[in-house]
């Protein structure tokens, strides 16, 4: 254990974290790492072994299931597709980009009379609070569960150590959140964008270059809750980032040794510059977490207001809309979704939908598969039924265990966010061109034409969806 984790201070902070004041205290389900790729059952500890974790100066994050509370995460980052390195090479200009995006936000949650804890990550911003689970507001998000029929699949994986804690409850519970976070989502894209000389993206959604040459995006990632609440976790404050080493991106040779070593930090009694520095200080991150409190803030009254807002949403209104259909049963597969007539829709699609692995795992992919068949006049939840038919499909070799997942959320979650992008008219469909589609690096068969996208993307334009 190196000196950072022997610090008391420092440990203290980990625990205040973890929803206590000792460890036979805290609320949280469990503890893990942060860094990996994907979740792993067999690294899920109770948050009595965080000494583990410590012994061995690893990267640490807690359950987003909480016994007490609801959590409320808020992911926002700086993505490159083309050097991913470049947020841990340029941290200054990484930050500076996202200045505008951050001022929205808080802006939008003092507007709700929410106040959050805010922490500073490797590529951008968490901003984290919490609901109790015995509140009325608590109770009224779980009447707002949008598919129950998916939340025994969702119980049926939780680990059996922690089914005692993450319950049905909290699992509808989570559910309703994500819509909550696609509406604030939906805030910060609408009011950040016209700031941006890049775009500002519900996840890491892929783009053609910028007006700076680079494939560049600032996330507003709320990718978490699109899978079930036993497998998400929130990083903790005052922890190592090791993902550039956990992911690869430090062994890349033109990059091994120009990435720093940096603790994750509270936004406390500092701007994001003076922040940048203090994390690769460990004699100053040891300071701070002296004066820095962690514990997630309750913000029962404030995410009321918040919840209000929506409930009288264009969003809101989409939602219902998306729920009022279902995904075929499995068992009439064989005569619906299998029999999608690809051949009829242009090469880009086409593969996508016969080919699928890895291109329709990545959102980009959903993005332009949901889009092409709303303009054939789908309606979502069937594509999201036709997404998740691919998922279920073994014989396309998937490397993502959806034994630690679920296939139907995941397309309800993406097929969700896209299309009530558009439907509430943020998605103009700028990008839905041959041009673009093949500067992200999803047209690999060309059409003749070299404009099949346009005749969909004008029956988008044309037609409302709501």
């Amino acid at each position: 254990m190196t000196p950072f984790y022997r610090d008391d201070a420092i440990r203290q902070r980990l625990i205040e974290f973890l929803g206590g004041e000792t460890l036979d205290q805290v609320t949280a389900a469990y503890v893990t790492h942060s860094d990996r790729s994907q979740f792993r059952r067999d690294q899920l500890m109770p948050p009595k072994e965080l000494d583990w974790f410590l012994e061995r100066d690893l990267d640490i994050a807690r359950s987003l299931a909480d016994s007490e509370s609801l959590i409320f995460h808020l992911d926002i980052e700086y993505v490159n597709f083309d050097s991913p390195a470049e947020a841990h090479l340029d941290p200054e200009r990484t930050f500076e980009i996202q200045e505008p995006v951050v001022r929205v936000i808080e802006c939008l949650l003092l507007h709700w009379g929410i106040r959050p804890l805010h922490i500073l990550t490797g590529q951008g911003h968490h901003f984290v609070w919490r609901v109790g689970r015995h509140t009325a507001l608590a109770k009224r998000l779980v009447l707002l569960e949008p598919a129950p029929e998916l939340r025994q699949e969702c119980m049926e994986k939780v680990p059996p150590e922690f089914s005692h804690l993450i319950d049905a409850t909290a699992q509808s519970s989570f559910s309703a959140q994500s819509l909550i976070m696609e509406y604030v989502a939906h805030r910060i894209k609408e009011d950040a964008a016209p700031l941006m000389e890049i775009p500002v993206e519900i996840t890491a959604v892929h783009v053609g270059p910028s007006r700076s040459g680079r494939r560049e995006i600032v996330s507003v990632d709320i990718s978490e809750y699109g899978d079930p609440l036993y497998s998400r976790m929130v990083r903790q404050p005052f922890t190592y980032y090791l993902k550039p080493w956990m992911q690869g991106l430090a062994d890349d040779p033109a990059v091994r040794g120009q990435i720093p070593l940096i603790r994750v930090v509270p936004l406390h009694e500092m701007d994001v510059r003076l922040a940048l520095k203090v994390r690769q200080e460990e004699a100053e991150v040891r300071d701070l977490a002296r004066r820095a409190c962690v514990r997630i803030p309750e913000q029962t009254h404030g995410t009321a207001k918040l919840v209000e807002e929506y409930l009288t949403s264009p969003l809101r209104r989409f939602h219902q809309f998306f729920y009022s259909d279902h995904h075929d049963p499995v068992e009439r597969w064989p005569q619906t979704y299998h029999q999608t007539p690809s051949h009829l829709l242009p090469p880009c699609i086409r593969v996508l939908l016969d080919d699928p692995n890895d291109r329709l795992l990545k959102p980009a992919g959903m993005q332009l598969v949901t889009r092409s068949l709303l303009a054939k006049g789908w309606h979502p939840r069937h594509i999201a039924g036709l997404i998740r038919s691919k998922f279920e499909n073994p014989d396309y070799g998937w490397g993502l265990d959806w034994g630690d997942y679920n296939a139907a959320v995941r397309a309800d979650f993406y097929t969700r966010i896209f299309a009530g992008l558009r439907a509430t008219g943020l998605d103009e469909l700028v990008d839905f061109n041959c041009v673009s589609t093949q500067e992200k690096g999803f047209c690999h068969y060309p059409c003749d034409a070299g404009n099949c996208l346009a005749p969909l993307r004008q029956t988008l334009l044309t037609h409302p969806m709501l």
